[in-house]
């Protein structure tokens, strides 16, 4: 089970990334603006001015955060360095990082693609795809954050040409930027949280997701988005995103875990009766699957009560982390078992509740 750890100071890492303090190795990991790179805390390359440099907990969320590993450093190895194989992936990726390899493509290559799985999940602990697609979606969601204009796509980034840039940000997104600018009608803003970077989507009727950017399903909920609402993404500010920013910073510092801002999923009419009943948990407490049935009509519907809850994209908000099994122990959450025993351990810090489960 991974466990959180927030990270310290910005002051403080900074100063360690200055002095090269080998004591803060594993703690953070640096993204330098100017560059699109990310490092070691020790890195022998030449130091960034503080107000280009971004901290972040892990080598995923800075993929995430749309820089790539630094090839001095080697940010992403463990202390042993990586296989050639390894190194030689990393590279293909590079050349096309918003795209996708195949297995076909791999064996073109020369490269046996079970292989390739194999040894990169051994060597990072996580698949080869997911790296991939953690490169493709940070590189859109840096330049939703950032809101460039087209002709800027290539300026101060790694983006080989401005074509490249379109072709990703459609991949993901559904329209090119300029398209996207003219006829916006759903505004994405990226949140940073303890938990990981998160992406939030709303329109004028109300907040449409809030998910962690590592969720393999998140493109796929972006589509639907884009398909049900007849209308594409475009970075942005909308009001009901500033007060989600707000109010999951509250919910974060424990200042306040209740949410009032204005929610508008998208969903079939079961999924929207068992969404519903979600934000009936009481905060600090939990529910099984099979409570979750009855309520609905029929106890025999759990599985379907779990896959509803699976395509909650409303993520925190309407707390699907709140359902467990029957016997108490946890499973099936799209962020990821260790945040749903985080999220529930800290609603009951702040409330003061035992678990309860009906």
């Amino acid at each position: 089970m991974k466990t959180l750890e927030l990270l310290p100071p910005n002051d403080t890492m900074y100063q360690a990334l200055v002095d090269r303090d080998s004591t803060f190795e594993g703690i953070f990991f640096v993204g330098v603006r100017t560059t699109g790179i990310f490092c070691r805390p020790t890195c022998s390359a030449k130091k960034p001015a503080r107000q280009n440099v971004e901290f972040f907990p892990s080598p995923n969320e800075a993929l995430l955060g749309g820089y790539r590993p630094c090839l001095r450093c080697q940010p992403m190895d463990p202390v042993r360095r990586a296989p050639e194989l390894i190194e030689r992936l990393r590279a293909e990726v590079e050349k096309a990082p918003d795209g996708r390899l195949t297995d076909k493509e791999l064996a073109a290559l020369s490269i046996d693609p079970s292989t390739a799985r194999r040894q990169f999940k051994r060597h990072y602990g996580m698949t080869f795809q997911a790296y991939h697609r953690a490169r493709r979606l940070g590189r859109a969601l840096r330049e939703v954050k950032s809101g460039s204009r087209v002709d800027e796509a290539r300026d101060g980034s790694w983006f080989e040409s401005q074509s490249g840039f379109r072709d990703a940000f459609e991949k993901i997104f559904g329209e090119t930027p300029t398209a996207a600018k003219e006829q916006g009608g759903l505004f994405a803003e990226r949140i940073e949280t303890p938990l990981g970077s998160m992406l939030a989507i709303a329109d004028d009727v109300g907040l449409r997701l809030v998910e962690f950017v590592d969720r393999r399903a998140l493109e796929r909920e972006l589509s639907i988005l884009r398909t049900r609402l007849r209308t594409n993404i475009v970075p942005g500010e909308h009001r009901h995103l500033t007060a989600t920013r707000k109010q999951l910073a509250d919910y974060f510092a424990g200042k306040n875990l209740e949410f009032t801002v204005p929610l508008a999923p998208v969903g079939s009419p079961f999924q929207l009766r068992d969404w519903k009943l979600l934000q009936t948990i009481p905060l600090g407490e939990t529910r099984s699957y099979s409570w979750m049935a009855e309520q609905l009509g029929d106890k025999e519907m759990r599985r379907a009560v779990g896959r509803a809850n699976g395509e909650n994209m409303l993520c925190i908000i309407i707390p699907c982390h709140r359902v467990i099994r029957a016997d108490g122990t946890l499973c099936g959450y799209g962020g990821g078992l260790w945040r749903k025993k985080w999220l529930l351990e800290h609603e009951r810090k702040w409330t003061g509740k035992a678990s309860r489960e009906e």
